[in-house]
């Protein structure tokens, strides 16, 4: 491999608000914050793991640095987290910045601080030195005290859309020479469950495995999911009654190597799937952009076949597979038990 080789997710990290995927709302709040020289003195980033909260707490540092990146001081509080960790911060507090106009502490995951860390912070949060800025981030929220929270200006990361993941891996597809089938950048994309690190990391991974070839069917066997030819099949046979048809085929894909635990989780989506697209008033909460013209010809054939009462029931079916699934000591019994219920119906 060669010695430049950098993952995606580094190789291309915004570095402007305007590169930033999903967050506008963010973004266009804080680029005006700056024009208008309205800054807070503690902010707040919270939200889902992998949708660019170090990386907007990055750029507006810089931004308010006037790009100079000396007095920026990142911290990780998954192992800076006790109280003289924060005492060794209020200690520097007072020096002037070299160069820049401000300090800025960056501190990540500020949720792992301990109670008494805290508690050092929140005189310093509340009046800050004129010269210091503080941007916290952190994936739980209700774990920081309501104290800490009052005295920070908050801003709500969203999961990043299946559209704009899906918009931005083709992006990185063309850069990287990488062939694709667009339904296996979909697959990516859903999987990633709306964090941009996480798909990027699949796609990196993916891209090594198939040799710059991302295809539909390698991407749903390496990630492990229950693809919708599986589910369609799955359902079919589930019309049919055939008890032992089903249980075959479901060997069958367990030997392919489809993750066990995603099983009832996939099929009961698929479920939805064919409910919500038997009515035109429920329509637009299905995907279109999740599958292509051919998986959707099926999906709608299949869904006309299958009444709204079977498909409550399966789904209702695989949801308490669901809950069972994490105390079970066997998933493949759990799971060969949901197929027979689901014959049943």
């Amino acid at each position: 491999m060669s010695k430049n080789y950098q993952i995606s997710a580094i190789k291309y990290r915004p570095l402007d608000f305007d590169n930033v995927i999903g967050q506008k709302h963010i973004t266009e709040t804080l680029k005006n914050a700056i024009i208008k020289k309205k800054i807070a003195k503690s902010f707040l980033f919270c939200g889902p793991k992998g949708v660019g909260k170090t990386t907007c707490a990055r750029i507006l540092a810089r931004k308010l640095n006037e790009y100079d990146s000396k007095n920026i001081i990142e911290l990780d509080a998954a192992s800076n987290n006790s109280v003289d960790d924060i005492k060794d911060i209020l200690k520097q507090l007072n020096y002037l910045p070299i160069g820049g106009k401000y300090k800025i502490y960056i501190i990540d995951e500020v949720h792992m601080l301990s109670h008494s860390a805290f508690n050092a912070f929140l005189k310093v949060l509340e009046e800050p030195p004129t010269h210091v800025i503080f941007i916290l981030a952190t994936t739980k929220k209700n774990k920081i005290l309501a104290t800490v929270l009052s005295r920070c200006q908050i801003y709500e990361f969203k999961p990043i859309s299946i559209k704009n993941l899906l918009k931005y891996l083709i992006k990185i597809c063309i850069l990287e020479n990488v062939e694709y089938e667009k339904d296996a950048l979909l697959l990516i994309a859903e999987n990633a469950e709306g964090s941009l690190r996480d798909a990027l990391s699949a796609f990196d991974r993916l891209k090594l495995y198939s040799n710059n070839k991302l295809l539909r069917k390698i991407v749903a066997k390496q990630l492990g999911i229950l693809d919708i030819q599986y589910c369609l099949k799955f359902t079919d046979l589930i019309l049919e009654k055939n008890i032992f048809k089903t249980l075959l085929y479901f060997d069958k894909v367990i030997k392919k190597g489809i993750n066990i635990n995603l099983f009832s989780n996939n099929l009961a989506y698929h479920f939805r799937n064919l409910l919500i697209t038997k009515s035109p008033y429920t329509m637009p909460l299905f995907n279109n952009n999740y599958y292509s013209d051919n998986l959707k010809r099926k999906l709608l054939a299949q869904s006309k076949k299958l009444k709204t009462k079977f498909l409550i029931k399966a789904i209702k079916i695989c949801e308490k597979t669901e809950i069972f699934l994490p105390k079970s000591y066997n998933n493949r019994l759990t799971l060969e038990i949901t197929l027979i219920k689901l014959l049943e119906i």
